[in-house]
Parts: structure tokens; sequence; C-alpha cells
């Protein structure tokens, strides 16, 4: 006989490669190879069981300061990791090699995938950290403020015409986005489209002379991973003949935690560089 569905069932935790994972319990060891989300698990108060950052998790740096480094987003040095005898390890599909998560996986427990595409994708990171680590509560408070950043960000572009835009991370060669990355997806929330379009590359180089220039209305110089100062836009107004800004790529491009202040900072800067009171 069909036994009927069980009332309160706790939901099915799964990672972005569909591996399932159950709520941790015990001592739990957490080695995160992820900066935002290194950000993401000390905000729900997890700080706590966190062994092991990179060296490029900043973030809260008063926090981070007592947690060892493993290495980086990409050399992880796995003596390191591996006398640190983490039960989770915390993983991002574009920023770190298979590779090396494959290796670590042979002695880490519990191997977490993350690979959020847009800012609303944070929703279901927050679930998954939450129900894994038992911070359901301090979870759905970050939902709660993505879901109001998002409603916000959606006003400012729904307010004001759509604008064509390119954003730089890298100088000679000059490197884009493309449309299917974190950072298109979360500059077109508040109406801003990057270009170009269609390119195989995520993270394409820059011909000046292309024709789909013409179509750009604005030039973004961003913080991270290039650090572009103050000094570059003189040099790129030139190139590209274009309105040009700074833009904090921390709040572009830091999924995680940081998704809710970076959709206010962009709805904010939007509306001033729009002339928005």
């Amino acid at each position: 006989m069909k036994m009927p569905p069980v009332a309160n069932a706790a939901p099915i935790l799964r990672d972005a490669l569909g591996a399932e994972h159950r709520p941790a319990g015990g001592d739990v060891r957490i080695v995160s190879l992820v900066p935002s989300l290194t950000e993401l698990v000390c905000e729900l108060g997890q700080a706590d069981r966190l062994v092991g950052r990179t060296g490029f998790c900043v973030h809260p740096r008063d926090v981070l300061k007592a947690v060892p480094k493993v290495g980086g987003t990409k050399d992880v040095k796995m003596d390191v990791v591996r006398a640190l005898a983490p039960t989770h390890l915390i993983v991002n599909i574009d920023e770190n090699r298979r590779e090396t998560v494959e290796e670590l996986a042979a002695f880490v427990p519990n191997v977490i995938v993350t690979h959020p595409c847009t800012p609303a994708d944070n929703l279901g990171l927050y679930r998954l950290f939450g129900g894994i680590f038992g911070c359901t509560e301090q979870a759905d408070r970050l939902a709660a403020e993505l879901e109001a950043a998002l409603a916000e960000a959606r006003a400012v572009a729904g307010a004001l015409p759509r604008e064509a835009a390119l954003y730089l991370i890298w100088r000679e060669p000059w490197m884009s986005v493309a449309r299917d990355t974190y950072i298109s997806a979360t500059l077109a929330e508040v109406g801003w489209d990057t270009l170009p379009v269609g390119t195989s590359d995520r993270y394409p180089s820059i011909d000046w002379q292309a024709p789909w220039m013409a179509e750009v209305a604005r030039v973004f110089l961003s913080t991270e991973p290039y650090r572009f100062r103050e000094m570059h836009l003189a040099e790129v107004a030139a190139l590209s003949g274009r309105p040009v800004s700074l833009i904090d790529g921390e709040m572009t491009s830091w999924y995680g935690s940081r998704a809710p202040s970076g959709l206010r900072h962009l709805a904010a800067l939007r509306r001033a560089l729009a002339g928005c009171a």
C-alpha cells in the first residue's frame, strides 16, 4: 500500500551538480575556496566552523585573520587542506579547477559545488547553505533582503531606458564580459545590457573598432580583477568616445551575502548616472 507523504518533510538539498547533501552534524569543519561564499558562511553565523580559506577570501577581514590560508582559488595546497581535516569543501564551477576539486574530493567527505548565474540564484544558495549548516533563520533573512533588493533594482530598470554598456575587467589586452556571466546578469537587473552579444568567450578580448561598439552607451571600468583607477578614465574615454565610470567589482561579481547590497549599490548608481535625485 502506498504510504502518505510525511508532513513537514525536510527539503532535499542539492548543489549545482545535483549532488544531494544532508544537514551537517557533529564537528563541522569547512574549507571554502570561493571568496564571496567564505563571506556568506560568516554572514550565516558559521565563522567558527570555518577552518580554511583562500588568500583571496578577505571579507570579513577581522574574522578571517585567524582562519588559515590554503593557497589561491586555483592553486590550492593539498597538504594544507588535508591537515585541516575538513568535513565540508565549498567550491564554484567558474572559480575552481575541476581537477583540483576532484583531487580534494578524494579525502573531503562533503564537496558542495556552486554555480550561481544570476542574482536570483542566490536564493537557492541561501537555502542550500542554511539547510546544510543548520542556519535557516539567517538564510531566510538574507533571502528577504535579496527579494527586496531585486524589486528595487527592477523598479529602476523599469523607470529608465535600457542602456548598452561595455564592462571592462582587464587592460592590454582589453577584456569584457559575455551575456552568460553573473556580472552581466547583475547589471541587467538595473537596465544595463552588456556588449558584445553572442561571443563564444565568456571574457572576450575587445576590438575598439568592432561594429558593435557603435551601440555602446557607456563604459565601466571594474576595480577587479584588474585594478582600474581614476588615471584610466581619460585613456578609455579617448579609445571609446563614450562616458566612462569606475565601478566596484565586488558589487557586480560577488554573489552570496553581498548580492543584496550589490543590487542596491547598482540601483543607486543607475539613478545617479541618469541624473535622477
